[in-house]
């Protein structure tokens, strides 16, 4: 990308912000292509739906393009980010769980036969995958925005307060709480079972279980 002032160097995104609101008409664009990925991951795994997901991301980033003049700086462009994405995400949650859709009537039964050869069962690491996402998508929506953040997308819990807008100790205390729920549901992943064929007590499936990355330190 060149500046107007004919520079090559690679802009930062404080700079692509600046760019942008001075009327740079690719500054947003890069900064766009820059980050879209984990934002796109994110919403994903926050909403638990690619259509909603997708909507949620378009959605912040036309709030970003419109609100770029009243970035400050005060926290990283990513984190700022973040923090509009998660909060489409969390709007779109409050808004399907207040108005529920409801389910089309069954149609004739001789319609539903299946007009292409079923698809094969699920691979057990498939099933597995399946499972974890419903156990993280039955979350509460605070408490599944904080893991995603921090369990699953890997930040710092000082960046994942940040993106939330809350502070350090709520974001411990929702994934805690989260990390137990899912731990309930999930501890029978927790390896393999025992010789005896027996599902672990609820005492060590309450301990937290993993959902993403190792935890990458604050930046």
């Amino acid at each position: 990308m060149t500046f107007r002032d004919g520079s090559d160097a690679t802009p930062s995104d404080a700079e692509l912000i600046r760019a942008h609101v001075a009327g740079d008409r690719e500054a947003f664009a890069e900064l766009v292509r820059r980050h879209r990925d984990r934002l796109w991951a994110v919403a994903l795994r926050t909403v638990g739906d690619r259509e909603e997901a997708a909507d949620a991301v378009q959605d912040a980033l036309l709030n970003a393009h419109r609100n770029a003049a009243r970035f400050r700086g005060e926290a990283a462009v990513t984190t700022w980010l973040h923090r509009i994405v998660v909060n489409a995400c969390l709007d779109r949650i409050r808004r399907r769980q207040a108005h529920p859709t409801v389910p089309l009537p069954e149609g004739n039964r001789d319609d539903d036969r299946p007009s292409a050869p079923e698809p094969a069962a699920p691979t057990p690491d498939q099933d597995t995958v399946l499972v974890v996402r419903e156990a993280l998508a039955a979350l509460p929506a605070e408490q599944r925005a904080a893991i995603v953040l921090v369990d699953v997308q890997g930040y710092g819990v000082a960046e994942a307060a940040a993106m939330l807008g809350v502070a350090e100790g709520t974001v411990k205390s929702r994934c805690a709480r989260g990390r137990a729920r899912m731990a309930v549901t999930l501890g029978y992943l927790r390896g393999n079972r025992n010789d005896g064929g027996t599902v672990p007590s609820r005492s060590e499936a309450a301990r937290p279980l993993p959902t993403g990355p190792e935890r990458r330190e604050p930046r």
